[in-house]
């Protein structure tokens, strides 16, 4: 036995000694990746294989064209997602529009009904004027009546004309035939009634009762009327100088006017 058989031995224990190719490439659409080479331990008993090949995760081609329509997918949302905003932002913008001209209409239609209120009131104010000012003229209207000459007139002309006379002042009643108040055709009905004439009760009536003539061909006596003739709506008597008796309205009740104050249609002559 030799002397230095028991003496361990100093020396490292060989490592294997590896050496290695790498190959790479792809098959049928798969990346490989092969790796070739020789390792021997020092203590080997046995071989490896001469060489070993391992494949990583492959990326086939459906894969890529996954992963490409997952993209396009995702930026056809984001897309329809910027257009609904783009969308919404238009609507909104219409909304707040077509709510402005609403309200422009509403204020309109506000001006509009305020100004015509105020129109109906100057039109009152302007009529209650003017029926004032007409109230104000009854008195020298009335006193126009010495312009008549009622000593010239003669047997009934004169008694109708002095029967209408003492009714002036008195008041107007829708239908009352006297003898304190009188509607238009009640008052001329109850005059002629006076001279033996019977004249139908309502101014229609009276507007035909007799022949019609010209308003520059009047009589004393003769039945003015207001309106259409068989449709006129108000009568009154013609006493001459112009000026005629009748029962107006409720404000002035019977008075004696002058033809200019308010002209009528035509006349018809009862006699």
């Amino acid at each position: 036995m030799s002397p230095n058989a028991l003496i361990p031995s100093h020396r490292k224990p060989r490592r294997s000694a590896t050496s290695r190719a790498v190959r790479a490439g792809f098959t049928g659409g798969i990346l490989t990746l092969a790796v070739t080479g020789t390792a021997v331990p020092a203590n080997a008993t046995a071989e490896k294989p001469a060489s070993e090949t391992q494949e990583l995760p492959t990326i086939t081609a459906a894969l890529a064209t996954s992963v490409a329509k997952t993209a396009d997918t995702t930026q056809q949302v984001a897309d329809q997602y910027e257009l609904q905003a783009a969308q919404d932002a238009v609507f909104t913008k219409a909304d707040k529009a077509a709510q402005k001209a609403k309200d422009k209409a509403v204020e309109a239609k506000r001006k509009a009904e305020a100004e015509k209120k105020a129109a109906a009131a100057r039109k009152a104010k302007e009529a209650e004027q003017a029926r004032a000012s007409r109230s104000a003229d009854r008195g020298p209207l009335l006193s126009a009546s010495a312009s008549v000459d009622t000593g010239s007139l003669t047997g009934s002309t004169a008694s109708l004309v002095s029967f209408l006379k003492a009714q002036v002042g008195k008041a107007y009643v829708s239908g009352a035939t006297g003898p304190s108040a009188y509607d238009c055709s009640g008052l001329t009905q109850a005059a002629f009634r006076q001279i033996g004439v019977d004249l139908p009760r309502v101014s229609q009536d009276q507007s035909t009762a007799g022949t019609q003539v010209g308003l520059d061909n009047l009589q004393v006596g003769d039945i003015l009327y207001w309106g259409s003739a068989g449709s006129a709506y108000h009568v009154a008597v013609y006493i001459g100088g112009g000026q005629f008796i009748g029962a107006q309205n409720s404000s002035t009740g019977v008075v004696q006017r002058d033809m200019s104050y308010d002209q009528p249609t035509g006349a018809v002559r009862v006699r």
